[in-house]
């Protein structure tokens, strides 16, 4: 494409060089600059690109894009340089661009909030199934669409690699995408230019405040979805589907400017339930909504999934489709990756593994797994490296309070001691009243107290050779991951693994 129609749209202060060269592709990554690209220097979170405009350049950049003066000297008019007030916002729009709005003929459904997208996710995309769609799915565990999956490096990649896998998507004749969009996403506009159909908002509560300055920025972050909704849409049809049982609801639905859907447990919501039952084989509830009721029946492990439940189910009824398919594409899955995912093994153990790693997720998985528990609730768990410290002492606390025995262990410490995590997760569990246990003891003579087992496989030993066929052994913080990071070293690491073997026979 040559730079001139690639920079359709896009207001620029200064123009350098030759707009009719070709341009073969786009970077913002001067390590994956290829001969012919056009680098677009941003200032990142961690890193600003302009201090590695030298390194584009000796890895072929064609043509730059910077928002600094003093950087058209740096490259002395070797290559044409173009200068905008927002790099960041020129990268979206090139990406679109380049990629020639690969969104144009599919739904996008952008969901939004602390906890509850993944499920949701996959609740709606085995909807959309159901009702003879063709969804992909953009989230914290994959990408995947048709017979692909690739893994997620995060949960909403950037611009340029969020329209490639669109287009790609597009080219197969994925008709929906179903886009988990993340706090960090919003605030680096990474989904700018996308035009939502639906956007969903599950609910928010504590997380990323090393990122986000106050939990008031973290929701203004999350709220840019809902913002110019019907405005970006496409031809009117863009719609919000809120929870209205969470705090954040109400700013949401006025701060929208799209038609809305509300669901929630409380009267009023155009979606809610009545006679929710659940048990350790799933959950059953009568389903009110606008079009009429059901019967919905789902295989999914505790009350907070018909949360998911609704909040899918809303949208989509915000895309027309039928109830009848609603209920049976909730029925149609079986399950989440690492969401409440229940660990076959060897010795009958009721072992279950979650993503679980802020506190509300912790408290609802704590208290969602306590009813199927016959004897103690044994709770596995640390606190990422690296991230949000003042979360670790409400988490010691909660699992103090909800559980019988805990095991604190590192979750990814990161470049922190894991130590120090532990310390100050073991401050929450002080408050809690849980004493800490000493030295070896036998299985069955202890009812309640904690250990502190840095090293993970241990710990999730040390609960499986703890625990009884009554027990309920609940893993937590870590959920579909397949690693562990530990300074900066990525390692294979599947607490679902390790806990299967550590309750075989042979063990």
């Amino acid at each position: 494409m040559q730079l001139n129609s690639l920079l359709k749209g896009i207001i620029h202060d200064d123009f350098i060089g030759n707009p009719d060269l070709e341009i073969v592709g786009l970077a913002q990554d001067s390590r994956r600059v290829k001969p012919g690209d056009l680098f677009v220097a941003v200032k990142g979170h961690a890193a600003d690109g302009h201090n590695f405009i030298e390194d584009a350049v000796k890895n072929g950049a064609a043509a730059l894009i910077v928002e600094s003066s003093s950087d058209l000297k740096r490259v002395d008019g070797k290559i044409p340089l173009i200068r905008v007030s927002d790099s960041r916002d020129a990268l979206s729009k090139l990406a679109v661009t380049y990629y020639d709005s690969p969104f144009n003929r599919m739904n996008l459904i952008g969901i939004t909030g602390t906890n509850g997208k993944t499920t949701t996710s996959y609740l709606l995309e085995s909807i959309l199934l159901r009702a003879g769609a063709r969804p992909g799915v953009i989230g914290t565990i994959n990408y995947h669409y048709s017979d692909k999956t690739q893994k997620a490096p995060v949960t909403t990649p950037g611009p340029l690699e969020l329209m490639s896998i669109l287009r790609d998507m597009a080219d197969a004749g994925i008709t929906d995408v179903v886009m988990e969009v993340s706090s960090h996403a919003l605030d680096q506009q990474r989904a700018k230019g996308c035009p939502f159909r639906v956007a969903v908002f599950t609910n928010i509560s504590r997380d990323h405040l090393d990122y986000h300055a106050s939990m008031e920025e973290y929701f203004k972050a999350k709220s840019l979805l809902f913002r110019d909704l019907e405005k970006n849409g496409p031809d009117g049809t863009a719609r919000a589907v809120i929870n209205l049982d969470d705090p954040g609801g109400e700013d949401l639905r006025r701060i929208t400017d799209a038609g809305i859907i509300t669901y929630g447990l409380k009267k009023g919501c155009d979606v809610h339930v009545r006679q929710l039952d659940f048990n350790r084989k799933g959950l059953t509830a009568r389903m009110i909504t606008p079009v009429g009721e059901a019967d919905i029946s789902s295989s999914l492990i505790g009350d907070f999934n018909i949360y998911n439940i609704m909040a899918a189910s809303a949208a989509a009824l915000s895309m027309d489709i039928d109830l009848i398919d609603i209920v049976r594409g909730i029925a149609d899955l079986k399950g989440v990756p690492g969401r409440l995912e229940l660990i076959k093994n060897d010795r009958s153990l009721t072992i279950i593994c979650d993503y679980a790693h802020t506190p509300d997720a912790l408290l609802k998985a704590i208290r969602a797994v306590k009813s199927l528990a016959r004897g103690r609730v044994i709770t596995v768990f640390g606190c990422g490296g690296d991230r949000d410290k003042g979360k670790r002492p409400k988490m010691g606390r909660i699992a103090g309070e909800e559980s019988d025995l805990i095991i604190i262990t590192s979750d990814n410490p990161r470049t922190e001691n894991p130590a120090a995590i532990a310390q100050m997760i073991e401050d929450g569990m002080l408050i809690s009243g849980r004493q800490k246990l000493q030295g070896l003891f036998d299985k069955s003579s202890v009812d309640s107290g904690y250990l502190i087992e840095l090293d993970r496989e241990n710990a999730i030993r040390r609960a499986v050779d703890i625990a009884d066929e009554s027990d309920l052994i609940l893993i937590a913080g870590k959920g579909h991951e397949d690693y562990q990071i530990t300074g900066k070293k990525k390692m294979n690491f599947d607490d679902r693994r390790i806990a299967a073997e550590a309750a075989s026979r042979g063990n």
